[in-house]
């Protein structure tokens, strides 16, 4: 092992301190980070279901086949 390694860990394992200064336990936004992440999450749903709608209708089926056998045909 190498002596001169660090013994403190990385600051990625850093833990957050339970208290900050002016006796606040927490900054209020502990939440907020879950609930960007749902609303990520519907809205990629959303553009899927909307993808699907749209490549599955007869129209658009057919371009993209005619794309795909013109593309295996050179």
């Amino acid at each position: 092992m190498n002596e001169n390694a660090p013994t403190t860990p990385p600051a990625c394992f850093a833990q957050e301190p339970e208290s900050r200064p002016g006796g606040q336990a927490g900054s209020g936004e502990q939440g907020i980070a879950t609930a960007e992440f749902a609303i990520v999450a519907l809205a990629a749903v959303g553009f899927a279901g909307l993808l699907v709608g749209i490549l599955s209708s007869g129209g658009v089926r057919d371009l993209l086949m005619g794309l795909v056998r013109q593309a295996l045909s050179f």
